[in-house]
C-alpha cells in the first residue's frame, strides 16, 4: 500500500515568535523515518506552494483491523502514526527539529482503512499551518485532516 500525504497552506519560511512559539527562520518540513528523527523524506521549504509525500507501506489484515507498517510508520504507545517534522535548516544544510505533527492511524475510520487495504492507497489531505499561521503540530485530527482510500489527485 502507498500512503499519500497532500499538504496545503504551508506557513512560510519564517514565522515570528508568539505565545509558546519561539519564532524561527528557514523553516522546512519532511516525513520522519521510524526511530530516526534526523532522517527525513522529502524535505521541503516552508514557503513551498504545496507539499506531497508518498510512503511505501505494508497493510496487514488483523483481528483488530488493518495494521500499517513501513519505514516511515512510527509505532508507539497509543498506536501507529506518521510524523511530519518541522525544523530549521542552517547554512550547512543541518536540519534542527522544532516541532512535529502526528498523523495517527487510530483517527482513520475502519471502513476507510479496509478500503485502503483493498485499493492500495491511503491519502491524507491537510493544511500545514495552524490557525495562527505557524507550522502545524501535535496530533492532527479530523476534520483538520481528511483521510480517504482514493489515489492522489
Amino acid at each position: 500500500m502507498q500512503i499519500h500525504i497532500e499538504g496545503s497552506r504551508l506557513p512560510g519560511r519564517a514565522c515570528g515568535p508568539g505565545g509558546d512559539f519561539a519564532g524561527y527562520e528557514n523553516i522546512h518540513v519532511g516525513v520522519q523515518r521510524k526511530d530516526r528523527p534526523g532522517e527525513l523524506l522529502g524535505l521541503l521549504p516552508g514557503d513551498a506552494p504545496s507539499a506531497s509525500w508518498t510512503l511505501d507501506c505494508t497493510a496487514t489484515a488483523t483481528a483488530d483491523g488493518v495494521e500499517i507498517s513501513g519505514p516511515y510508520v512510527q509505532n508507539r504507545l497509543g498506536g501507529r502514526f506518521v510524523y511530519l517534522s518541522w525544523g530549521t535548516v542552517d547554512e550547512n544544510g543541518l536540519f534542527s527539529m522544532v516541532r512535529r505533527a502526528k498523523l495517527m492511524f487510530a483517527d482513520i475510520g475502519a471502513d476507510t482503512l479496509e478500503a485502503a487495504g483493498r485499493s492500495g492507497h491511503l491519502t491524507a489531505r491537510l493544511p500545514l499551518s495552524d490557525a495562527k499561521g505557524r507550522p502545524l503540530c501535535a496530533r492532527v485530527r479530523p476534520p483538520v485532516i481528511e483521510w480517504s482510500a482514493a489515489a492522489p489527485a
